[in-house]
């Protein structure tokens, strides 16, 4: 066993099930299911679900005397359940077994990163010494997209007799994965219907309540040794019963394969036909499982990375999570990229910004994929549009809660699991998830070497984009400046001021110099394109001259506020108390989730300077202190070294970190400015999936921002490399924890740039293409064309750490 391909678990624990059902889920970028052990339906411990990218339905709640709308990823039948129980010679039959069982004495779980293979090992033994061990492997083929396997072995020891094994195709099941949403309707699946066919092949269909997303599942339960099924009668479930002889020395095996078609396939069809006919040329499991590692292989001389070390673990983890998520078979499918993966059901699978976390990986490794995520966005742009105009503006509004129509997804109300109340969700202010799309078209564009996605749909984008905060945007005569009134930014604790009778700060520094960003870059956009394009989005926009004036009057103009020699999260932040950072932690053993202890204390997070996640610090995320100086010097402000410095000082001990993604951020920005704490942030970003640091949120699902966020701080954050219509920008930063690794990626029609970083040198090689040479940028100004066929390798400047 390779430890440094393998993810393990070498106990049962009741309490922590549900975080590795999460961490050992399986499969392909159409679907995905959990790494649930096939014993158990779900309970307190246990939480089965399969979950088809793009498959929404929306139901109607009535939570808190008031009725809500939720559209929900909804969790499908399950395939993998399988009861089993001894029949032994001399006694009565015994119970149906789970890792619950009193005669539990070892369990095992092992996932192979390498093969996306999943396998759990349990070991019974009662109190006359009878034995029983079962062997499951499982796996969500990576090659043939509609297709899954479950195989399980088991061996008596000690005693002989027969197994009664009962294979269940179960659509009985519920959304119900995540605690804080049982009052809200969870019953997605109707008009169930089942049957059987020759061969062991039995199948269940049935379609979503609102979206009428009609799905089926056809499932083969073969025995070994051979052995007839006995179908039992169940409402909306099959069950295949078989008894197979067993004794020491001897092996029986049970195998379900199970193909998956719905309403959704492209072509369309009949889903049962389908089903039914990709399972009749589905081989047997040895050689299902076979051209399923050649798929994934194939996946990871696409996605190669080394790292070494536990980091290396991590990230590796971290990246297999990410392929199961968004995989070439995504790139065919209408979806986003949702924030909690196909894993659970927290925040609904909804699509959130986190694709700004995602996407850059996505870009250098499978850029075909990242035009397809988007590509939803660009087809979702008429919601946007008439999100747009529901608040008086024109462009595009994009919702900061996305699933399957485009439209605002967040909830008016939720709940604070702390004081037990539901209160208000402002939330959907968060109008920045727009510059986030808009910035991922471009860099997109820039690093894939794909111009025509700019003239295209990139276009459309931006210039939408832009046209919404230029229409947002109001002068204020006081100041000369323009606003953006009445946003929530980033941090999402400070969604209003002390005492308000509205919701939303007024010029969230992060907003308003993105919608700067936005509005310079649509306007790059606009002008370089082709006449005849240029005047054909000019016509269907009704784009005039006016407007086009006023775009660059905004982007020079946008207010940016400043206190105490910093940038200020939002006008009037500096203003506010300052929080007693010390007593709470104190009281509280964590105080990630600040808003929820001092609302349940009848306080609230609007009266202090206290932000949940990095919200100014994003800018030094997303922009080189170059780039960033370049942005605030056209809108006429200055942000040198030392304001920045200050400004990063300033909001790291006034950060609790409740999201997933702020000790990524920190820990990018920390990194570049070589300061020695930069490591504290990165690990935790590293293990906050794997160590659940939020206390109970990776069972409901991973978050798949920071995992890929880990990854692109790495191959971008330490290497400081940034695709550009010149080449390939290189200018690493030394972080001791990680002072070696290597990594390939496409770029501009190079498919196969490897670099190598090493202490002091870094080592670059390309593959021969039509493209000929790469152009890198090395620091201290070098320009350097790397030819391909061999490795060429650079030293790099010293460099000290900030104390």
């Amino acid at each position: 066993m390779n430890e440094a391909w393998s993810w393990n678990y070498s106990a049962y624990d009741p309490h922590s099930e549900r975080l590795v059902e999460t961490l050992c889920t399986v499969g392909n970028g159409r679907f995905a299911t959990r790494g649930s052990t096939p014993e158990c339906a779900a309970d307190d411990a246990h939480y089965p679900g399969t979950y088809l990218a793009g498959c929404y339905d929306r139901l109607t709640s009535t939570v808190a005397g008031r009725t809500v709308d939720n559209e929900d990823l909804v969790n499908l039948p399950n395939w993998t359940l399988l009861r089993y129980r001894c029949l032994p010679q001399d006694g009565p039959p015994g119970e149906w077994l789970t890792p619950d069982s009193a005669e539990l004495r070892r369990s095992t779980t092992h996932l192979d990163l390498r093969a996306g293979v999943l396998t759990r090992r349990l070991l019974y033994r009662d109190g006359a010494g009878r034995g029983l061990r079962v062997t499951h492997q499982r796996f969500v083929h990576m090659g043939v997209p509609w297709l899954a396997a479950q195989r399980s072995a088991f061996r008596a020891y000690g005693w002989s007799g027969r197994l009664e094994v009962e294979s269940v195709l179960d659509g009985t099941v519920t959304n119900a994965g995540v605690e804080r949403y049982r009052d809200l309707d969870g019953q997605h699946l109707t008009e169930h219907r089942k049957g059987a066919e020759p061969g062991g092949v039995a199948w269940l269909t049935c379609r979503t309540v609102q979206s009428a997303v009609h799905l089926a599942l056809a499932l083969r339960t073969t025995s070994s040794p051979a052995r007839p099924a006995v179908y039992v009668h169940a409402a909306r479930t099959v069950v295949q019963r078989f008894v197979l002889p067993v004794s020491p020395g001897n092996s029986v095996a049970v195998t379900k394969t199970v193909a998956l078609h719905t309403s959704l396939d492209r072509p369309a069809g009949d889903p049962l036909a389908a089903a039914l006919e990709s399972l009749a040329h589905a081989p047997l499991f040895s050689r299902l499982l076979r051209s399923h590692r050649s798929a994934w292989q194939r996946m990871w001389n696409q996605a190669e990375l080394h790292v070494p070390g536990e980091s290396g673990h991590v990230l590796r983890l971290h990246l297999f999570h990410l392929l199961q998520t968004l995989s070439p078979h995504t790139a065919e499918l209408d979806v986003g990229v949702p924030a909690r993966g196909l894993h659970g059901e927290a925040y609904r699978g909804h699509v959130f910004w986190d694709e700004l976390f995602v996407l850059p990986y996505l870009t250098l490794h499978f850029p075909e994929v990242a035009r397809a995520m988007l590509m939803y966005r660009h087809r979702r742009l008429p919601a946007a549009r008439a999100a747009a105009r529901r608040t008086g503006a024109r462009g595009a509004m994009y919702p900061w809660q996305s699933a399957g129509s485009g439209r605002e997804e967040t909830q008016a109300m939720h709940l604070n699991p702390t004081s037990g109340r539901w209160l208000p969700d402002h939330s959907r202010l968060q109008r920045h998830v727009g510059s986030a799309v808009a910035l991922n078209a471009w860099r997109y564009a820039q690093a894939a070497g794909d111009p025509g996605f700019l003239h295209t749909a990139g276009a459309d984008i931006l210039l939408e984009v832009a046209r919404y905060w230029a229409s947002a945007a109001v002068f204020d005569p006081d100041r000369g400046r323009f606003r953006l009134l009445g946003v929530v930014g980033p941090d999402e604790y400070h969604d209003a001021y002390p005492g308000a009778d509205r919701p939303g700060i007024d010029d969230n520094a992060y907003t308003n110099a993105m919608a700067a960003w936005v509005l310079t870059r649509a306007l790059q956009v606009f002008d370089a394109l082709p006449d005849a394009r240029r005047e054909e989005l000019a016509e269907r926009l009704a784009l005039d001259t006016e407007e086009h004036a006023r775009w660059d009057d905004v982007s020079r103009r946008l207010y940016i506020p400043f206190h105490h020699g910093v940038l200020s999260q939002f006008e009037g932040y500096g203003h506010l108390e300052e929080l007693d950072w010390e007593r709470y932690r104190r009281r509280y053993p964590d105080i990630r989730r600040l808003d929820r202890i001092l609302e349940a204390e009848g306080d609230s997070v609007n009266n202090y300077q206290a932000s949940k996640q990095a919200d100014v610090l994003m800018l030094g995320h997303l922009f080189r202190p170059a780039e960033l100086a370049g942005l605030f010097d056209r809108l006429g402000y200055r942000i040198d070294d030392a304001i920045w410095n200050r400004t990063v000082g300033y909001y790291l001990p006034r950060t609790s970190h409740g999201s997933t993604l702020s000790s990524l951020v920190h820990g990018w920005v920390l990194a570049r400015q070589k300061g020695p704490d930069a490591w504290k942030y990165v690990e935790e970003a590293l293990l906050s999936d794997v160590a659940d640091i939020q206390g109970g949120t990776t069972g409901e699902g991973i978050h798949l921002g920071a995992m890929a966020g880990t990854l692109d701080l790495v191959e971008r954050g330490i290497t400081g490399l940034e695709p550009g219509e010149e080449g390939l920008r290189i200018d690493p930063v030394a972080l001791r924890e990680i002072p070696r690794f290597s990594f390939t990626l496409c770029f501009r029609g190079h498919s196969g740039v490897r670099l190598r970083l090493l202490p002091g040198r870094i080592g670059i090689s390309v593959q021969p293409s039509p493209r000929g040479a790469l152009v890198v940028m090395l620091p201290e100004g070098r320009r350097v064309a790397v030819l391909p066929g061999r490795e060429h390798w650079f030293h790099l400047p010293p460099q000290e750490s900030k104390k």
